[in-house]
């Protein structure tokens, strides 16, 4: 019975946590689409690119959290970029939309056959969150039993700095307090900022096939929760314009939970046809208390457009296929 109620407990916690967040930060960015996260990423590579993502959590779980993204970014000079971002996130009776803007300015230092740049990335948001309270049936007086909605912005700032085969960014989420009008309850905060810091390298350039191991750090500032994801990726080139490859990454929280560290194993696989580009991405919550033993499912479906020539010294994150 104890055990029932601290599941209890813990997802209610959990989902009023990630319905306030303004852009749920899930494993997709290891799918080549790491401007999701990061927006010193966008114009990045030597291509423009466009993704689509479907993710759908706790499967076999009614009303389980899902989220739909559609992205773009491109270089309009040779060293401005811009990108945008269209989301939708529901979480039970919570769900947000909202659009991304972003403006990133990439200063190169590199001769033609190396990489050393430094990216600036600054996004703007709009979001409308909603929380539907007209299946609740309570006497509460805080709820009204209907539908409310609230607008609200926010910003995020970020710094990316390439050199050889090496590559990192450092971005703060959600920089504004913003204050909401939704009744969510007492967990509803004006501070959402998030830190995150990504360092990654690519091995075995003149191999069979490449390596990449990478490690993401996240620090949530209003709970102190820490989140590190561990790494490792595998390419496998079939010809020029063909590639294979597949991601394994370990995610743990550290502070901050009050019932148990949030632990979770991620598998990704991959390929690029030409200028496509499609992965599945599986997550799987393991430990003792797991809300859910279905897991979590993505698709990502890219497209690359008005590719340059590679770089002749850069991680995959700058050059679409070598």
């Amino acid at each position: 019975m104890v055990k029932k109620l601290l599941l209890l407990f813990f997802f209610s916690f959990f989902t009023g946590i990630s319905a306030q967040e303004t852009f749920p930060v899930n494993f997709d960015y290891l799918s080549d689409n790491i401007y999701l996260i990061h927006p010193a990423a966008a114009g990045i590579g030597n291509c423009s690119k466009i993704r689509l993502t479907y993710g759908q959590q706790w499967m076999g779980m009614e009303d389980g959290p899902s989220l739909q993204t559609l992205s773009y970014h491109d270089r309009i000079t040779e060293r401005a970029a811009v990108g945008a971002i269209v989301f939708n996130d529901k979480n039970g009776y919570h769900s947000k939309w909202g659009f991304t803007g972003t403006y990133a300015y990439h200063i190169n230092f590199d001769r033609e056959d190396m990489m050393n740049q430094l990216s600036f990335g600054l996004s703007l948001m709009y979001l409308q969150n909603s929380l539907d309270q007209t299946d609740f049936v309570t006497d509460d007086p805080s709820l009204t039993g209907e539908l409310e909605t609230g607008n609200y912005y926010n910003a995020d700032f970020g710094l990316g700095y390439h050199y050889l085969d090496a590559h990192s960014y450092f971005t703060v989420k959600n920089i504004l307090n913003s204050p909401r009008d939704l009744n969510t309850g007492s967990l509803e905060s004006d501070n959402l900022r998030r830190y995150m810091l990504t360092l990654g390298y690519y091995f075995g350039r003149e191999k069979s096939f490449q390596l990449e191991p990478s490690v993401m750090g996240q620090f949530v500032e209003e709970t102190g929760e820490i989140l590190v994801d561990f790494n490792i990726k595998a390419y496998k080139s079939i010809n020029e314009k063909n590639q294979i490859w597949a991601v394994l990454s370990y995610r743990q929280s550290f502070e901050g939970n009050p019932v148990e560290s949030l632990k979770m194993v991620t598998p990704i696989i991959g390929f690029t046809f030409n200028k496509w580009m499609v992965s599945y991405t599986y997550t799987h919550q393991v430990g003792d208390i797991v809300i859910n033993t279905q897991g979590s499912h993505q698709l990502t479906l890219g497209f690359n457009l008005f590719c340059q020539k590679p770089r002749a010294t850069a991680c995959p994150n700058l050059n679409s296929v070598y």
